[in-house]
């Protein structure tokens, strides 16, 4: 593989790293600039510096919205509103004079699972990374699928019911808020599944319907997209209740529609806060072999 500065961009912070002899080392992070000319002046600086200490042959980037893999423009809209419509990937290169690439963040943490994570002996899987809103990548033969306009794994988009999108009723951010907006008491969403078990019916209602949201769409993704696996991911995933409570309600579904024969596998991913920097280097990889 090559030696590779990586960068994950988010909205709070942008991590670092060097893909070195096909290992991830991390050289820390900083807060995310408010401004685009003090966004390229961090990344130039530290690009320009691990170039002395490594023999670097491109920068790969885990950046938020919808990447133009044709144009290098990040469309969409993001939490660093600076970064979109425009190309930015040739006014990278030129600041860094290296190769660059640019890959949407959740499909990095996708493209990671698929290459040496929880879908790394399946040929498709399905990623649901579920934190502030419902992040997500469809992977064909471990490669991305972008769709005809972007818009390829955003799961999130989808209707849960006749009013909530996934992200609005499956998100413990949203939770919260209207646990919130119900009792007049400020928890967080982890909070809204262990006040769930102890029997509190706010909670409880709010959970069944995080629960019972994520299950009709993955049954629906089943049968529509049909992948060998289902990764999930964020903050969620460190619930130990997550699963069971998916399968018991995917059982629910799947006795309600009696020709429905295959069950959803479900796995949680492998990494965490170094997917998007792993799967950055993967981006890379492809990108360059024009893959």
């Amino acid at each position: 593989m090559h030696e590779l500065i990586v960068i994950d961009v988010g909205g709070t912070t942008i991590k670092f790293g060097v893909f070195h002899h096909g290992k991830l080392f991390k050289f820390g992070s900083v807060p995310t600039p408010a401004k685009l000319a003090d966004f390229y002046e961090v990344l130039t600086k530290k690009v320009k510096t691990l170039q002395q200490k490594y023999p670097i042959q491109g920068v790969a980037l885990s950046v938020p919205g919808a990447v133009n893999k044709k144009t290098g423009v990040i469309e969409g809209a993001s939490a660093v509103p600076y970064i979109h419509d425009f190309a930015i990937k040739a006014e990278f290169e030129k600041r860094f004079g290296l190769p660059v690439s640019l890959e949407n963040d959740a499909n990095c943490a996708a493209l990671a699972e698929a290459k040496s994570g929880a879908g790394k002996d399946q040929q498709s899987l399905a990623v649901l990374v579920i934190g502030t809103g419902v992040g997500g990548a469809f992977v064909l033969n471990k490669k991305i699928w972008h769709g005809a306009h972007l818009v390829g794994g955003e799961f999130g988009y989808l209707l849960a019911t006749e009013e909530l999108t996934l992200s609005m009723a499956a998100s413990p951010v949203s939770m919260a808020k209207r646990y919130f907006e119900k009792t007049g008491r400020k928890v967080t969403g982890k909070e809204v599944f262990a006040l769930a078990k102890q029997g509190d019916v706010d909670a409880q209602k709010e959970v069944e319907l995080c629960i019972s949201s994520l299950a009709k769409v993955i049954y629906a993704l089943q049968y529509s997209l049909d992948p060998e696996l289902f990764v999930l991911g964020g903050a969620i995933s460190n619930n130990p209740d997550l699963i069971p409570l998916l399968e018991q309600k995917l059982t629910q579904l799947l006795a309600q529609v009696q020709i429905a024969k295959v069950r959803p596998r479900l796995a949680l991913c492998t990494y965490r806060e170094d997917a998007n920097l792993l799967g950055a280097a993967f981006d890379f990889e492809q990108t360059n072999r024009g893959e």
